[in-house]
């Protein structure tokens, strides 16, 4: 296993969640990594991405301003924050590797995912 994410679940509209990606040492070491989603019915989209020295972050322009991306490189862990979460920003949620120079690109295969639910 490459990856595993957490901490989905069900939210209210307005309220927030704060979702883990733990990743295998080999993996996480000296990667960007990113986090994307998936709603049924629609094409996996990208979320947000960081640096390996997490020195830069890209965010998808659904979620910029409310979603912070952070990663603890000592724990091989990746975290989303979401903040005023909306019913559209239900999906399974994803890590992954991704490019360095297009942060949009996953590199690796995709893991179980961590189902995230907003109620209106």
């Amino acid at each position: 296993v490459l990856y595993e994410e957490s901490g989905g679940g069900l939210v209210q509209a307005g309220g927030s969640l704060r979702l883990s990606c733990a990743a295998a040492g080999r993996i996480f070491k000296d990667n960007a990594m990113g986090w994307f989603r998936q709603a049924p019915g629609k094409e996996r989209e990208f979320v947000a991405a960081i640096t390996f020295n997490a020195g830069s972050e890209a965010f998808g322009d659904s979620v910029r301003g409310r979603f912070r991306i952070s990663r603890d490189n000592a724990k091989n862990t990746m975290y989303l924050d979401m903040n005023r979460l909306k019913p559209e920003d239900t999906a399974v949620y994803y890590c992954n590797v991704v490019s360095n120079s297009d942060p949009k690109r996953p590199l690796a295969s995709w893991g179980q995912g961590t189902q995230v639910t907003v109620s209106s």
